[in-house]
């Protein structure tokens, strides 16, 4: 029946989706009759801290939220901000016969449907509403078949979340004791990050090897065209038999694997050169090969993640927020799905843009079907493609920037999955000659023609190796026969060092994710922008870089936690979680055996898990108890070399040479953004010479205290030391004189006058007529002139001292300029935006470099520099910010910003708002009264909350 013939009998229907931009796109499509209504995600979760518990609740259920001792019962509450949305949908509820729960057809969107049954208890009939792509069809026939809720993925789903909550909670408080308050733990998060620390410890432990061969370029001595070249470039393959070394040969310590082969250096391999100067060369073989290539799988969430990264350069997380704008207004289907498959109706409007846009003869004669999906993918959506049964072009779809980039890449590739073969031949060519000392040279020369491009007119996948070749390249070399003679124009003698192994990117962290079959496909964007927010990981370029407070903690982990982060026991786990989904496992026994270590071994997480025998393993409870043997400074040391250490403290990672106590001793910050296989012993040696510590420059004559200049986190500066028993705090208290140096001084240099005459700071200019006083002070972004609230910028840092009255009065004679100075030339243009279409330059702020199109301002990272920005890397940079959207306040800031008294109220205030100000007053005043009850688990449980919230 649809929806048309259904509301005409009468009655009201109400449809909740969860996002808004969803209901806007689905009303157009129902049109009279049903009201299409936003849940905005979730509307109830567990609980962020113990102030959000119920009051009857007591003990360890305050703190986490879940009743370990009663079958791991969640406790859960409406989210603060879905409150007001709470009221509306019960308000639409009321007023509706039939209830529609359109949530996303996953697990995560069968939750929500779940929530909001259990919030709205409806009284009317409750169907599930069920599709994967946003067409006016496809919304019809799932208003027409509505199914049941599905418990059993709630079930599965409820299970994960509480699995989460447990880890997240019971081990980053460890974290917080033993490396620094404010870390996170996660079950998948955490093996993330272990990855990452150790790819980066393979980097440190990778010692270069240098090796040589020759490259030569060969004549056939005729005239050559694009079909037929005339000449080959090949690369000395043997010499004598043997084959010559290349970098696979060589392991991570900078030595051969075997000896059986030929390690040239510099000087053998320019004698072999010079050997070979007057040398005869012939073709030895020819081989060639039919050379084939089937399209590429369509689109499912890794696989567009990966390809997006190489293809768009686009984050994990911005590729998600791209699709899922393009899925909720209808252009893609949905974009968190496991499956390659395609719909017949898929197959069919694939098959036939084929033919429109590339002929017949790129159709296969019948339709190509992907039904391979990864392990226990979890639903059978189709894969990510085009809606509707007649794709859009990307030209007709009227899309812009990112959008149309990411439109356009899914569009190429569903489309290029119904088309035929590459084909074509490989070759390789062999070519000999002996040198003039006796010893037999052999060359090898590869090439690969297509002679059919296939598939690939329409679509050929990136590589995550930059230096690797595509698909489509075609090498062509001269139609050469065995035994055919060739003379060597060149030969040139090259040289070459082994290479670390290359730091992970998103998309090759993502593939590799994937592919120890940890996590799943739809939370590996969340789980790295976790990473990236919490500290453990930053960018560089495009690689993931792990930081020194990434070390600590995976050093913990690995050292105390093993089970937790161990690979193989982290996929067990996710096996575990699909057996209760498919209801082969219950979830409480299941749970039980995690948390306690106790219950039966069927239960999915015991035997071989975590040693492979079956025996007795301690649950997560008894890890987290013992915590005396954790040695908080020594998983946070690693030695560098020479007597040197790495530490990483509260405010940073530093090295330090002996210890405090002793005579000799360095200590030296290092920077935050460095790279740890960058901090070599020489380099710690650099930064433990550079001036540090006190500098004792004497004592003030005036007052008798030490001045010391000293180098702080946010620059050099110069202090007096206070006497014994001078009053620090309450109403007497006495702040030490303090004063940064200026950009001219440095802690070497600076003298006891210096210091004096900057703590003389700020300055009493004078007065003006009306008798303000007129200060000069050296400010957080230079020297200005106050008097009471206007403040006026001054050029240079002398004028505080030499700055008149006269003076300082013309300054203030001229009208204010809005902003610091003229405005500067911006410092480069890097080209129109694709989604504001404003101009993008990179200017100087207070901050650094930024890049702005004068709506969205983004500051340049910290492996970004002005010289090397690319207009994509300025792009992406104003794309994040704005997915970010505005920055939130502080509860400081908003503190600071309050009004001190409030405005009387207006005599017009309507019953609604009367009563949603009492309401309010009474939340306040509950929230007042449980944080008085549970403070502690309060300030146990907030840090571990975000973590534990993003899912993994």
């Amino acid at each position: 029946m649809s929806p048309t013939s259904e509301t005409a009998h009468g009655g009201r229907r109400l449809v909740i989706v969860e996002s808004p931009a969803k209901a806007k796109t689905i009303k157009g499509y129902l049109g009279p009759g049903y009201v299409v209504e936003a849940s905005v995600g979730h509307i109830r979760d567990l609980p962020n801290g113990a102030a959000e518990v119920p009051e009857k609740y007591t003990g360890e259920v305050r703190r986490l939220g879940v009743d370990v001792e009663h079958d791991f019962q969640p406790i859960y509450v409406v989210n603060a901000d879905k409150k007001a949305q709470v009221r509306k949908l019960k308000e639409l509820l009321a007023e509706s016969d039939e209830l529609y729960l359109a949530t996303d057809e996953d697990r995560e969107g069968e939750a929500i449907a779940w929530h909001l049954q259990e919030v709205l208890r409806p009284k009317v009939p409750v169907h599930r509403m069920v599709f994967h792509e946003i067409t006016k069809d496809a919304i019809r026939a799932a208003v027409a078949n509505p199914r049941e809720l599905n418990k059993r993925m709630v079930d599965a789903q409820e299970t994960r979340r509480i699995l989460d909550r447990l880890y997240g909670y019971e081990v980053s408080p460890v974290l917080w004791k033993k490396v620094m308050r404010g870390l996170s733990a996660g079950r998948v998060q955490s093996v993330a990050t272990r990855l990452v620390v150790e790819r980066e410890r393979e980097r440190i432990a990778f010692r270069s090897a240098e090796y040589w061969d020759l490259t030569g370029t060969f004549s056939t001595g005729r005239a050559g065209d694009a079909s037929d070249p005339s000449s080959l470039v090949a690369r000395l393959n043997a010499v004598d038999g043997r084959r010559v070394a290349q970098g696979r040969d060589f392991g991570p310590d900078g030595r051969l694997k075997s000896d059986q082969v030929l390690h040239l250096d510099e000087a053998n391999a320019r004698a072999l050169a010079a050997a070979l100067e007057n040398a005869s060369f012939s073709v030895r073989s020819v081989e060639s090969k039919p050379y084939r290539r089937s399209p590429y799988a369509p689109f499912r969430t890794t696989t567009l993640q990966q390809e997006a990264s190489r293809k768009l350069g686009f984050g994990a997380k911005s590729t998600m927020q791209v699709a899922q704008k393009l899925y909720e207004n209808g252009f893609i289907t949905y974009m968190r799905t496991d499956s390659t498959t395609l719909s017949d109706t898929a197959i069919s409007a694939a098959r036939a843009q084929v033919t429109q846009l590339y002929g017949a003869s790129y159709l296969p004669d019948r339709p190509r079907t992907y039904a391979g999906k990864v392990k226990n993918a979890q639903e059978a959506h189709e894969a990510i493609r085009p809606s509707g049964d007649r794709f859009r072009t990307p030209a007709e779809t009227g899309l812009t920037g990112d959008q149309f980039k990411l439109y356009e890449l899914i569009w190429k590739r569903t489309v290029a999955s119904q088309m035929k073969d590459a084909v074509g031949n490989s070759v390789t060519v062999k070519i000999g000659g002996r040198s003039s000392d006796g010893r037999d040279a052999e060359f090898s020369a590869s090439g690969k023609t297509i002679t059919f491009h296939g598939f690939m007119k329409a679509y050929v996948e990136g590589a995550d190796d930059p230096n690797a070749e595509l698909d489509d390249r075609e090498r062509r070399l001269p139609q050469v026969a065995e035994g055919d003679a060739l003379s060597a124009e060149e030969l040139s003698v090259d040289g070459h060092a082994t290479k670390p192994p290359a730091r992970y990117t998103e998309a090759s962290l993502v593939k590799e994710l994937e592919e120890r079959e940890i996590g799943r496909p739809s939370t590996y964007a969340s789980i790295i922008g976790t990473i990236l927010d919490r500290g453990y990981v930053f960018k560089k370029g495009t690689a993931l870089v792990p930081s020194f407070l990434s070390f600590a903690v995976v050093n913990l982990l690995e050292t105390h936690f093993g089970r937790l982060v161990d690979y193989d026991f982290t996929a067990k786990m996710e096996d575990d979680l699909d057996r209760i989904a498919q209801g082969e496992a219950q979830a409480v026994p299941w749970l039980r055996r995690f948390y306690f270590g106790e219950g039966d071994d069927n239960a999915g997480v015991a035997s071989g898990a975590g040693n492979g025998d079956g025996d007795h393993l301690g649950g997560l409870k008894e890890l987290v108890t013992d915590l005396g043997a954790i040695d908080a400074r020594e998983i946070s040391s690693f030695p560098v070399g020479d007597g040197i250490m790495l530490r990483v403290g509260r405010y940073g990672p530093y090295v330090e040479r002996g210890e405090k106590d002793e005579e000799g001793h360095q200590r030296a910050d290092v920077p935050e953004d460095l790279a740890p296989d960058e901090l070599t012993v020489e380099y710690a040696e650099e930064l433990l010479a550079k001036p540090s510590g006190d500098f004792e420059l004497g004592a003030d004559p005036e007052s008798g205290h030490q001045i010391v200049a000293k180098d702080g986190r946010y620059g050099p500066y110069v202090t007096e030391i206070l006497p014994d028993g001078t009053p620090k705090t309450g109403k007497n208290a006495v702040k030490p004189r303090t004063a940064s140096l200026f950009k001219s001084m440095s802690l070497d240099t600076v003298t006891l006058a210096d210091a004096l005459k900057l703590m003389s700071l700020p300055r009493v200019v004078g007065t003006d007529a009306e008798g303000v006083e007129i200060t000069a002070q050296n400010g957080r972004y230079g020297p200005y002139l106050k008097k009471g609230t206007d403040s006026r910028s001054l050029e240079t840092e002398d004028q505080l001292f030499n700055i008149t009255l006269d003076e300082a009065l013309a300054i203030y004679a001229q009208p204010k300029q809005r902003g610091r100075a003229a405005a500067k030339p911006p410092l480069k243009e890097l080209g129109t935006d694709p989604v504001s279409e404003r101009p993008v330059v990179v200017k100087d702020g207070r901050f650094g470099p930024y890049v702005t199109d004068g709506e969205t301002n983004a500051t340049l990272r910290t492996d970004d520099s002005v010289e090397a920005i690319t207009p994509e890397r300025g792009y992406e940079l104003l794309a994040e910010k704005r997915a970010k959207g505005p920055a939130k306040k502080t509860a400081k800031k908003a503190a600071k910003k309050a009004p001190a008294k409030k405005a009387p109220a207006k005599k017009a205030t309507t019953a609604k708002k009367a009563a949603a100000k009492t309401t309010t007053a009474k939340t306040a005043a509950k929230k007042t009264t449980a944080k008085k009850t549970a403070a502690k688990s309060a300030a146990s449980s907030a840090s571990a909350s975000a973590s534990a919230k993003s899912g993994e």
